[in-house]
């Protein structure tokens, strides 16, 4: 039996997971939060001094956390950009998460390049707010002198990777890192460093992108650190999801994805090309609008909190007696709809009553992740099982309507680290294939993620007609927008 550790440094905190190589049961956990200001200082929550993940990083394996630990792997949040000069000194604090000051910097890179259809073809996604290509350009546009400094990029999990290795001369990257950067693409497998070029305005050395199973490199200690990923290729991966397996991500935002053999190229935007942990493709569809639909819908009716909303949504039918809410109250990506509002519609007397509200809020909501869901089966996605993950996959109103309206079964896993079980599971993985006693093409069979399973059944025919109720009202809202 062996030992190995994955650790996910998220945007608040690091949590790691000490499991067996064989089974992948996790034998013992640490966590910490990251500083609540970084070493740096500075007011923006968007600029954090990554010195920060390695406090928090330090804190979290104290106590003898590691001992014994044969391999670490490392997942970390997506899109964080972290520039450095010649040396490998940073040039300004990273610059992470869905960054509100690169919107006009995205718009501005789409028509650089000729529209969504040219960058869809380049790297498999059109340039978003978040993306690190648009905080590029947002940086030679406002900090023309970083911007000039700037030598090397590096994202979160391949700046953690390189400190844990001693900052080599070599620096990695893994593919589904990359596939997020706007600057790679997943189809091809390579970089387009004229893309960097036109974004920072010069060229710079990007990381070298290698296999799922290879190893970065190893500590002089003899401690094997695993090439790393982000946080959503590292839960897809702790997750242990596979060919016609899809994950419905309730956040405030929602998010689908889906393991797919291909990338998929997409001139609409609504699909993002990601590449995954193993080999394969996670191609991604995004709303604006998933547990903040429900929230609003909470305080609209003077609830405490969601699961008394889900308690008075219990109370009414399939359907909401003909109530109808398109959640599209921050506008809305899928359909890309960015200016729009929410819709509510089919008001009677009969069916103005809260516990109707209240179910439509959940109908709505998951009929625009069941839309998403319908984007990628329209481009040959198999999808025959859903994973429905976030804090509002547990509420009861939720739980009841999943199921019919995706028209799949309806897995909802017990909450736990998935992302930094991922992170373990490629360690065990690139500590097999150093070892000779796994295959590069194949990881390690680790033990399922506990699961609550939730059938259509009967209730199929049901959300069909409840589907029918929402997209017509869509249709008649904004024709053909999907």
């Amino acid at each position: 039996m062996g030992i190995v550790a994955g650790l996910d440094s998220s945007p608040d905190f690091t949590r790691i997971v000490v499991c067996d190589t064989d089974t992948g049961a996790v034998l013992r956990q640490g966590y910490a939060p990251h500083p609540v200001e970084s070493p740096a200082g500075g007011g923006r929550p968007s600029d954090v001094d990554p010195q920060a993940w390695l406090l928090s990083l330090g804190e979290a394996a104290g106590g003898g956390l590691l001992e014994g630990v044969q391999a670490i792997g490392v997942s970390a949040q997506q899109n964080a950009v972290v520039p450095l000069d010649a040396q490998g000194n940073t040039v300004r604090p990273a610059m992470v998460g869905g960054d509100k000051r690169t919107q006009v910097a995205a718009a501005d890179l789409v028509d650089a390049l000729g529209g969504r259809e040219a960058w869809a073809q380049a790297v498999g996604c059109v340039p978003q707010a978040a993306q690190p290509v648009t905080k590029l350009r947002w940086m030679a546009r406002t900090e023309p002198e970083n911007a000039q400094r700037t030598a090397i990029l590096l994202q979160a999990h391949d700046w953690l990777v390189w400190q844990l290795l001693g900052r080599p001369v070599r620096r990695t990257t893994d593919r589904g890192g990359a596939s997020g950067t706007g600057y790679w693409s997943a189809a091809t497998g390579g970089y387009r460093p004229d893309l960097v070029e036109l974004a920072l305005g010069h060229q710079v050395m990007l990381p070298e992108v290698i296999g799922p199973a290879d190893a970065a490199g190893t500590t002089p200690e003899g401690l094997l650190i695993s090439v790393g990923t982000g946080e959503t290729m590292a839960a897809a991966f702790g997750l242990g999801i596979g060919l016609g397996d899809a994950v419905v991500s309730l956040g405030a935002s929602g998010s689908v994805m889906a393991v797919h053999p291909e990338a998929l190229v997409d001139g609409s935007g609504m699909i993002t090309a990601l590449a995954d942990a193993t080999g394969m493709h996670l191609p991604v569809v995004t709303t604006l609008n998933a547990v903040r639909t429900l929230r609003g819908a909470a305080e609209l009716l003077g609830l405490p909190d969601l699961e008394s909303l889900s308690d008075l949504a219990m109370k009414s039918t399939p359907g909401s007696h003909g109530l109808v809410l398109l959640p599209y109250l921050e506008g809305e990506r899928t359909p890309n709809l960015p200016h729009t509002a929410g819709t509510l519609a089919g008001l009677r007397r009969e069916s103005m009553k809260a516990e109707h509200l209240a179910r439509a809020a959940f109908e709505g909501m998951l009929c625009g992740l069941a839309d998403a869901l319908d984007v990628l089966r329209g481009r040959g996605v198999d999808v025959r099982r859903v994973f429905l993950l976030g804090q509002a996959a547990e509420l009861p109103a939720v739980q009841a309507a999943a199921p019919m309206l995706f028209g799949t079964q309806v897995v909802v896993p017990q909450p736990a680290d998935y992302a930094a079980i991922g992170a373990a599971r490629q360690a065990a993985w690139a500590l097999g294939a150093s070892q000779g006693t796994l295959d590069v093409r194949n990881p390690p069979v680790w033990q399922g993620a506990v699961a609550q399973v939730l059938e259509p059944g009967d209730e199929l025919a049901v959300g069909q007609a409840v589907r029918q109720q929402f997209v017509a009202v869509r249709e008649q809202t904004h024709p053909g927008a999907l």
